[in-house]
């Protein structure tokens, strides 16, 4: 099983240090994935859970609105 686990591990980095354009890829996925993950969250995704929740009871107000909606 680790003989099969190093070999895979092998092949993978040896086939990054062969790249050349593919680290430049590589590079702009990780930016992209940096810019919406962290960067859009943060000005685009407010923590609407944390404002609408009354001293921290969150499990409360997703089971109430859960409720109110099954309701209608």
């Amino acid at each position: 099983m680790s003989y099969t686990v190093a070999r895979i591990w092998h092949f993978y980095v040896e086939g990054f240090r062969g790249m050349t354009i593919g680290r430049t890829l590589w590079l702009l996925i990780l930016v992209k994935l940096f810019i919406m993950f962290f960067i859009l969250r943060l000005f685009f995704f407010p923590d609407f859970l944390n404002e609408m929740a009354p001293q921290g009871d969150k499990d409360g107000y997703v089971s109430r609105e859960l409720l109110d909606r099954a309701a209608r």
